[in-house]
């Protein structure tokens, strides 16, 4: 079962609410979740927006937004859910363009931001909600910097490259680390130091790639260069790893992590090396527990 899209929430709710009780809105989204969607796998009831809240929490709360839009449920005191008359006489389907098709919805879009933008709303006709379209801009933007980040990457001075690697790994809270010699480095790119003494230690290799994939003889010369010191090692790359190489890293006694471009650029994008950020965005909600005090 897929997380419902924020249109499809929309008879749920109005099940829930058929009884014509008061439910508070905290109350509605948990009612909605255990009688129609408890097949979600723990997984996806824990996936979050952009913003950090809970996917499936907030699309609930657009269904219930724009039901209220349409007429079919109000709120008749702050923070609090009720079914109307037009909610409880409805059976069919309800979908995003019969809600554009209710007065009511263009007249809220007007009072709310002061001009007819039934034009607007009609062009843009989409089942994302709001937050839905604002993630997926957000990812967008994600996926054209992490491209462009990769590219870079395999432009850079090979040496440079294993720095990058290094300062990553050094980031995620890996300890300090310490470059090798440049000549006769065994295949060691760098080690990292997970405790004070350097009792206990990781081997870095890093492999700037621009074409190709790392191949199993690169794993297994990893691996004999780690011998008798380690038993751990990061191996990285801009490129790919092929399927014996994997399949060595997998089998071997040493526990040997494979980083490949994707995955690398998704973790610098994540620990902010090699990018930084240029715009902060602020998105407030009402706040219902705030309203539940009173």
């Amino acid at each position: 079962m897929d997380i419902p899209k924020f249109h499809e929430t929309f008879i749920p709710i109005l099940e829930v609410l058929r009884n014509g009780e008061i439910y508070q809105t905290r109350e509605l989204i948990e009612e909605v979740k255990s009688k129609f969607y408890t097949d979600l796998t723990d997984e996806q009831l824990k996936s979050k927006t952009k913003s950090g809240e809970l996917l499936i929490d907030n699309r609930i709360a657009w269904g219930k937004s724009y039901l209220k839009k349409g007429g079919y449920i109000e709120f008749p005191e702050r923070g609090h859910v009720k079914i109307t008359e037009k909610g409880k006489n409805h059976k069919a389907e309800i979908s995003v363009r019969d809600l554009e098709n209710e007065i009511s919805i263009f007249d809220f879009y007007k009072n709310e931001r002061g001009g007819n933008e039934r034009k607007e709303i009609v062009e843009n006709n989409s089942n994302d909600s709001p937050q839905d379209l604002i993630d997926k801009g957000f990812a967008r933007i994600e996926n054209e910097v992490k491209s462009e980040l990769l590219a870079k990457l395999k432009g850079l001075n090979p040496y440079f490259f294993e720095k990058v690697v290094l300062r990553l790994l050094n980031k995620m809270g890996y300890g300090d680390f310490i470059e090798t010699s440049k000549s006769g480095d065994g295949g060691i790119d760098g080690i990292i130091n997970e405790d004070k003494l350097g009792l206990d230690r990781i081997y870095i290799q890093a492999k700037r790639f621009n074409e190709g994939k790392v191949r199993e003889k690169d794993i297994r010369n990893f691996i004999g260069a780690m011998s008798g010191d380690t038993n751990k090692g990061v191996f990285v790359t801009t490129s790919e790893f092929d399927e014996k190489a994997l399949e060595k890293a997998r089998s071997a006694h040493h526990k040997i992590i494979c980083i490949d471009g994707n995955k690398l650029v998704s973790l610098m994008h994540e620990y902010n090396v090699g990018v930084q950020i240029k715009t902060t965005y602020e998105i407030k909600q009402i706040d219902e527990d705030f309203f539940d005090e009173q």
